[in-house]
Formats: C-alpha cells, structure tokens, sequence
C-alpha cells in the first residue's frame, strides 16, 4: 500500500469536498492543490471525477427527501416536472459550452495565473453583488421561473473558466436576479447534481483507459473524504449564510488570489500548470 499516495488521496478529497458548494472555486483549488503534490497528470485528472462523485453524492443524502418527492412527482405533480425542467434547463448550457469548448478551455486556460486571476476578479464581483441594494423576489428554489433557471444556467456556464466557481457564479447569478440567499444557495446545490453526474460519467468514458484495479484504494479514500467533508460544508454553509452575507469568501478568495500570484511571479512556487 502507497501511503504517501493515500495521504494526496485523502488531502484532496477533503479539498474537494470543501470547496465544491462554497464560492471559492473548487476547481481552481484542486489545480493548485494538485500541482503542490505533484498529482497533476492523467492519473490525478481521473483521480479529481471520483472525488467529485464523492462530494456530489453528499448534497444527493442532504436533499434526498426533495429529490425523492420531485421524482415520484414528476408523473402527477406539475410543481414537480416544473422544478425538474428548470434543473434540466439551467444545467444545458454548461454542457453545450463545455462539450464545444471543454477542450480548448483546458488547453488555454488550466494554469496558476488564470486561476488566480479569476479568484482575484470572483472576489472582487462578489463584494459588488454584496454592496447593490437586493431586493428578494424569489424565497425558495420552488418558485423560478424557466427563465431564470436559464439565465442562471448561463451564469453557472462562467465556471468553466478554472478559478470562477460554479457554485459562485450560480449564487452571485442567483443574488442578482433577485433570489434570497437560501434559495440561490440551494439551488446551486440542486444543479451540481446533473452536472457533476454528466461530468464524471463523461469524462469516465473519455478515460477507461486509465481505469485499473490498482487505484480502487486511492479512490475509496479520496471518495470517503470528498463525501464526509462536503457534507459538513453543505451544512455549515447554509447556517453561516442564514445570518451572514458571502463578502468572507470574497476576501478570501482575492487573498489567496494574491498569494498564488505572487508566488508564481517570484517563482517561490514552481506551478507545474503554469
């Protein structure tokens, strides 16, 4: 047993599960995280599909009672089928913009100074987004409209720049369309299902090649770690926010932007992604 490689396994499955529902970029994090321990290649881009699996199957426990009452309601119940439709709606662009440039996108732009740049320019919108006067129209993921479930599909498509954050661009879409924090928090949680399952089963596909019984112990402890860790982010995150607004995730962002930036720049850091 590869303890070393255990250890990479679990330190990323944690930061996977952290970071994937907070508007911090979780994306950009495993980037970064991954060139610190050197699990960057092939082997590590397969590695971070079965820690998002983790860390999506945690939001799915949390919310199962909502998914199980919209799937058994989809044949009678038409708030059900409306809900269902305005996940499916949110969730196509992303997947046609990611399916037409997903690989251009990780060619160009995968590396520490556009990712840090994109925390930096996150950070800095979030705060404006804080400022603005919001005025809520919409209390609960239950009552959008098939227009803004696309207008926050497109939002959500920003994240496809590494460092954005799908989560962030979803809420701070949310906020500015008028949804109380609650519900565009949520509803980022509801729309991570489809597009981390369509991701993963996606890029499995693209990656069988890789697939060896020999990583099954890596996977389970980076799964296991993804799964407990966002579902304690899940959670925390909804109580922080029922009294808190996201300017703290702001500033953090913008300051770990800088660090990343000026590591980079200095070369105290050699970023392999660079």
């Amino acid at each position: 047993m590869d303890l070393p490689l255990l250890l990479k396994a679990l330190i990323l499955g944690i930061v996977e599960g952290i970071t994937e529902f907070l508007p911090v970029s979780s994306t950009g994090h495993l980037i970064l995280t991954g060139d610190l321990l050197d699990f960057n290649d092939e082997r590590g881009k397969l590695f971070e599909i079965v820690i998002q699996s983790g860390a999506m199957l945690a939001v799915c426990w949390e919310y199962r009672a909502k998914i199980a009452e919209v799937v058994l309601g989809l044949r009678s119940d038409r708030a059900a089928r409306r809900f269902a439709l305005n996940i499916l709606a949110a969730f196509l662009p992303l997947a046609t913009i990611g399916l037409l440039f997903g690989k251009a996108i990780k060619a160009q732009l995968f590396n520490a100074p556009v990712v840090a740049s994109a925390f930096i320019i996150g950070g800095l919108i979030i705060l404006w987004a804080e400022r603005r006067e919001h005025r809520i129209r919409i209390e609960s993921v239950d009552e959008l409209t098939l227009g803004d479930a696309v207008k926050l599909g497109f939002a959500q498509a920003l994240a496809l720049i590494p460092g954005t954050s799908r989560s962030g661009a979803t809420i701070i879409g949310g906020l500015l369309l008028g949804l109380s924090r609650r519900a565009a928090t949520e509803f980022s949680f509801f729309l991570a299902m489809p597009t981390l399952i369509g991701a993963a089963i996606y890029q499995l596909y693209k990656e069988r090649a890789l697939l060896t019984f020999d990583d099954v112990g890596m996977w389970a402890v980076g799964f296991v770690a993804s799964f407990i860790s966002a579902f304690w982010a899940v959670r925390g995150l909804l109580r922080y926010i029922s009294t808190h607004d996201f300017s703290i995730f702001a500033w953090y962002r913008i300051a770990f932007g800088i660090v990343v930036l000026w590591t980079w720049h200095s070369g105290s850091v050699s970023w392999t992604s660079s």
